[in-house]
């Protein structure tokens, strides 16, 4: 589905202009001509009639996609809803006035405008991708032409209720260490700005050489005490060149390989991101979604750009004419069960069944893991506060010991 802007004029030869999601320009015009629109002008991707500042929407921009919990409730709510026998279109108006998310709302009362004129949900869903992903609306897209829209639905909650809960693990996991690291940091600009410069004027006064551990925490004392503004400019700019930075599509790429080869974190992090390849592309299949255009939805699932690239590749083999187990195991992406499952699934047909199986092998490594995350993080924070705290207290405890023993001589 691409989005179209278009320009025309209706029966009664006033000038209308929209949006619509379509195959082709040919299937916009289709549909605007039983709608009666005479079509003029149909833009890929533009918005109608011009503004200042060209094809930018803001308002686009500053929208945050749908939270995933009220995802999931739109998608259980419409499959009750399409399994009691309900119109599509009374279900939508019934969800849009009974909504408690505003966007969702919005966008649902959008939608049954759209039913009305006769368009088809997945088109009128396409309107509105920060609400609804690319996957869901594929899955609705084939659903709707195979008659199979109630079970679309039940594989999307399914699909996305273990995303959902596959987040919600790794952030309770992450939580812990995340809080230790952060309050450690404000611990040590605690200490530089207001503990040790206490100590400045007394270990002046010892007319002694200093041990080494305490001239650098005095020229950190100093640096924090009087470049603090400093500091606080360089790590302002810093975020703002990491974010200018992150724009780039090759400088996503890159940081999208180095969150998976994070020690520790980073096998856990890229096995979670393969269970989803395999849940989304076996949801893909089973819907009848095409291989080639599964990989590609699939590939946008991920949230991830370096194996996106990777998925890419695998469907650009495919379309030269070689086999889904073949540029799998091109890819250097997958375990040997796995690629087994895979080649056995492509000899079978049973690839989507097998797919799904290699996902809760995935999830289920990704959920032991997780369980022992913390009993592999925490020695690594324990020695690392106790390196800290233990160069402090050398710092200012040696000087005082030399002075004792200075004074104890004499």
């Amino acid at each position: 589905m691409i989005n179209y802007s278009y320009q025309g004029r209706d029966q009664q030869g006033n000038k209308v202009q929209g949006r619509l999601a379509a195959a082709s320009e040919t299937s916009v015009a289709e549909q605007l001509v039983r709608r009666g629109i005479v079509p003029l002008s149909i833009i890929a991707g533009g918005q109608a009639g011009g503004s200042l500042f060209g094809n930018v929407d803001f308002k686009a921009l500053l929208e945050r996609p749908l939270p995933l919990p009220d995802l999931v409730m739109f998608i259980r709510q419409m499959y009750a809803l399409t399994k009691a026998g309900v119109s599509m279109l009374r279900a939508v108006q019934g969800l849009a006035e009974n909504s408690t998310n505003k966007q969702l709302g919005k966008a649902l009362h959008g939608i049954s405008n759209e039913l009305e004129r006769g368009r088809s949900l997945s088109a009128a869903m396409a309107d509105y991708p920060k609400v609804f992903p690319r996957l869901v609306i594929a899955v609705v897209h084939v659903g709707e032409n195979t008659g199979r829209l109630e079970e679309s639905f039940q594989q999307l909650a399914f699909y996305i209720e273990n995303e959902q809960e596959t987040r919600k693990r790794i952030k309770q996991a992450t939580r812990y260490p995340s809080f230790v690291v952060i309050s450690l940091f404000i611990a040590i600009f605690v200490l530089n700005m207001f503990v040790i410069p206490n100590f400045v004027s007394m270990f002046a006064s010892m007319n002694v050489e200093l041990p080494l551990v305490t001239r650098m925490l005095l020229v950190s004392s100093n640096f924090f005490v009087n470049y603090w503004h400093l500091l606080l400019l360089s790590i302002a700019a810093g975020i703002g060149w990491l974010k200018y930075w992150m724009r780039q599509d090759s400088a996503k790429e890159k940081w999208d390989y180095w969150k998976i080869r994070i020690p520790i974190m980073g096998d856990i992090i890229e096995r979670s991101l393969l269970g989803r390849f395999c849940r989304s592309f076996s949801v893909m299949l089973s819907a009848g979604v095409p291989l080639t255009q599964a990989l590609n939805l699939v590939s946008e699932a991920l949230d991830n750009r370096y194996m996106g690239k990777h998925i890419i590749e695998m469907r650009r083999g495919i379309e030269r004419g070689e086999s889904l187990s073949r540029v799998s195991r091109a890819s250097n992406m997958f375990s040997a069960l796995v690629l087994q499952m895979i080649a056995v699934g492509e000899e079978t047909g049973n690839l989507d069944d097998l797919l799904l199986e290699s996902a809760e092998y995935y999830e289920r490594e990704v959920d032991y893991d997780l369980k022992n995350l913390l009993s592999k993080i925490e020695p690594v924070l324990i020695g690392g506060v106790a390196i800290i705290v233990g160069i402090l207290a050398m710092g200012i405890f040696l000087p005082m010991w030399g002075m004792m023993e200075m004074t104890g001589s004499m």
